[in-house]
C-alpha cells in the first residue's frame, strides 16, 4: 500500500481487515511515545507541504539548497504542487517557507519491496543557515546495531485515528543492522528487510504516519530515511529506514546533477 494518507472509511476497512494480521506493511512512515522536541536541537528537519500549507513528509536539509526524502513521498505530486517549510518548530507557521525547484527520486524505487526509497528535492532558492537551519551530515557507514538513535517529526502519535501534532516531536531509538533486523528475533524475514535498509526498534517507540522522508540521526550524522514498518511500534516490528550510507553515492551524485 503507497499512500501516505488514507480516508476514514479505508483506515475503518483497513483495521478490520488487518485484526490478527500484523505481517501486512504500511510504507508512509510510522513518532509514538515521543517527547516534545524544538527545531534548535534539529535544525535540518524540514516539513514537505503542498503549496496550500498541508504537511504530509518529513525531510532532511542536506545542503543549502537541497532535501533528502523518501521516494514514496514524491510518487503523486509535481514539484510545482510542492513547499518545504524550514526553521520551525511547528509544521504550519514560521521559519522559512521555499518553493521546490525539482526533485527526482531512485530509479530502483520499489514500491512493492519498498527498496531504494529515498528523493532528493532542490528549492528553488538556496537558504541561509542558522541556528535553527543547518544541513546535516551524511553517513558513511551504518552503526551497529544497539546505537542510539534519534527520529524526529510531525506524524501522528498511534497507527489509527491519532492526530498530528502542530509540534515538532522525537523519540529516540536503537539501531538494528539490516541482517538483525531480517533474523528470526523479529517477524519481517530476509525477504523483506534488504541490505538498502537499516531498522531501528525502541519499547513502544516508533515514527508513524506523517513522518516518512524523515530523518532518523545517530552521532550527529544521519543514517536512515523514515520508510515503512507493520504499523506503529508494534512488538516483533522495527521501523524500517533507508540505509543513508548504503545509498549515498546516488544521494551525493543527484544532488550535484538535479
Amino acid at each position: 500500500m503507497n499512500r501516505l494518507l488514507l480516508s476514514v472509511v479505508a483506515l475503518v476497512a483497513l483495521s478490520a481487515c488487518c485484526q490478527g494480521h500484523p505481517d501486512i506493511d504500511f510504507p508512509f512512515g510510522r513518532i509514538v511515545n515521543g517527547e516534545s522536541s524544538d527545531i534548535e536541537s534539529h535544525p535540518y528537519q524540514v516539513s514537505i507541504q503542498t503549496t496550500k500549507g498541508s504537511h504530509f513528509c518529513g525531510g532532511s536539509l542536506i545542503s543549502s539548497d537541497t532535501i533528502l526524502t523518501a521516494a514514496h513521498c514524491m510518487q503523486s505530486y509535481a514539484a510545482s504542487e510542492l513547499q518545504v517549510r524550514l526553521g520551525s518548530t511547528s509544521r504550519s507557521s514560521g521559519g522559512e517557507v521555499v518553493s521546490v525547484r525539482a526533485f527526482k527520486y531512485h530509479e530502483g524505487y520499489n514500491s512493492k519491496l519498498m527498496v531504494n526509497d529515498v528523493a532528493i528535492m532542490k528549492l528553488s532558492t538556496p537558504v541561509r543557515q542558522t541556528t535553527k537551519i543547518r544541513a546535516i551530515e551524511l553517513a558513511d557507514s551504518a552503526p551497529v546495531s544497539g546505537t542510539d538513535a534519534v527520529v524526529t517529526g510531525w506524524g501522528t502519535t498511534c497507527f489509527l485515528f491519532c492526530s498530528s501534532p502542530d509540534s515538532l516531536l522525537e523519540v529516540v531509538v536503537q539501531l538494528l543492522h539490516y541482517k538483525d533486523c531480517a533474523s528470526d528475533t523479529y517477524s519481517y524475514g530476509s525477504d523483506s528487510i534488504l541490505e538498502t535498509m537499516v531498522c531501528a526498534s525502541g519499547e513502544k517507540k516508533d515514527a508513524c504516519q506523517g513522518d516518512s522522508g524523515g530523518p532518523l540521526v545517530a552521532n550527529g550524522k544521519q543514517v536512515g530515511v523514515v520508510s515503512w514498518g507493520s504499523g506503529c511500534a508494534w512488538t516483533g516490528y522495527p521501523g524500517v529506514y533507508a540505509d543513508v550510507s548504503a545509498l549515498k553515492s546516488w544521494i551525493e551524485a543527484t544532488s550535484e546533477s538535479l
